[in-house]
């Protein structure tokens, strides 16, 4: 296991820096490559129009969500729309539901560098784990796919446990470690969650991230990780301490280790699927005000503070 870990760590150095040389081109490596059959068309041609009644918010699996930066931020009014049709049907819309009264500039300084990361992720993702998580979503059963859920999570109870033990929170720690040897036993191997039958319910997760944050080290700058998505200054090398916590990367065969690890991420990503048709408009943006809330969020264990400072656990609604 020792003689392997500098080789593991020079190929994430090389995966990490790669996409940083391609972002230094001013050129888009990334943009999106314009229809043929539309620009052979003469200008003063319409756009057709689609075919039958079919409603505009339906996509199929592989285009939902991956328009570019560009595209999705020049027709403004259709976004309005969209936003709209969002809010009489889930009574909020994303744009508003993820704002935040924290100055861009302030939680972005480089907004700049971040974009193209995210353009490369983008592309990433839609020529490569998108198209593998709608194939495991539509080949394997639901029952396969709650099993193999439960699995990954068993596994992560272990890092979970780790800061939560870091944190002081030592009841929780006392919750995860009985689901962890409930499911690794009765639950077989976690396959089956049988601690949430015996009244130990699963949390929202700890990490290494929100473990710093409760020691006092302030988030930085929002920043986005190439192959990783987003992040901030603080969380970003904390993937680093929670990559070796992770009870997977001591296996001793690295084709099982790097298989679990990338059924673990298929099917991370599958379970996102439906809420990435959420994601219109500027999704850039989107998804820096979620990941960021999220955090606050679970830093502040679900604890949260109006805007004149009090906690809302306090009222009884």
């Amino acid at each position: 296991m020792l003689e392997r870990t500098p080789l593991t760590a020079w190929t994430l150095a090389a995966l990490l820096s790669a996409p940083l040389a391609m972002a230094q081109d001013a050129s888009d490596p990334f943009a999106e490559i314009p229809d043929e059959a539309a620009a052979a068309a003469p200008a003063s041609q319409p756009a057709p129009e689609p075919a039958g009644d079919a409603d505009p918010a339906e996509v199929d699996d592989f285009g939902a969500g991956n328009e570019g930066d560009g595209a999705a931020g020049a027709d403004t009014g259709s976004a309005d729309d969209f936003g709209s049709e969002l809010e009489s049907e889930y009574g909020f819309d994303p744009a508003d539901e993820f704002s935040s009264a924290e100055e861009p500039e302030d939680r972005d300084p480089w907004e700049g560098f971040n974009r193209a990361m995210f353009r490369f992720n983008d592309t990433a993702d839609r020529w490569f784990l998108k198209p593998a998580a709608v194939s495991y979503r539509q080949i394997t059963p639901v029952f396969m796919q709650t099993g193999i859920s439960n699995f990954f999570a068993n596994m992560h109870e272990v890092n979970n446990v780790l800061n939560n033990i870091l944190q002081w929170k030592w009841g929780q720690a006392g919750n995860d470690t009985g689901r962890f040897l409930i499911n690794s036993t009765v639950g077989v191997v976690g396959l089956f969650d049988v601690a949430q039958h015996m009244g130990l319910e699963r949390s929202d997760g700890e990490d290494f991230g929100q473990t710093l944050a409760v020691w006092g080290m302030e988030s930085g700058p929002y920043l986005v990780v190439p192959f990783m998505g987003p992040s901030t200054v603080r969380d970003a090398p904390a993937i680093v301490v929670d990559w070796y916590t992770n009870p997977l990367t001591y296996l001793e065969d690295n084709a099982v280790e790097n298989t679990l690890k990338g059924i673990d991420l298929i099917q991370l990503r599958a379970s996102l699927l439906q809420t990435e048709s959420l994601l219109q408009g500027d999704r850039y943006v989107l998804m820096r005000d979620a990941y960021l809330q999220r955090r606050e969020f679970l830093i502040n264990d679900g604890e949260q503070e109006d805007d004149f400072g009090g906690d809302l656990d306090e009222y009884d609604f």
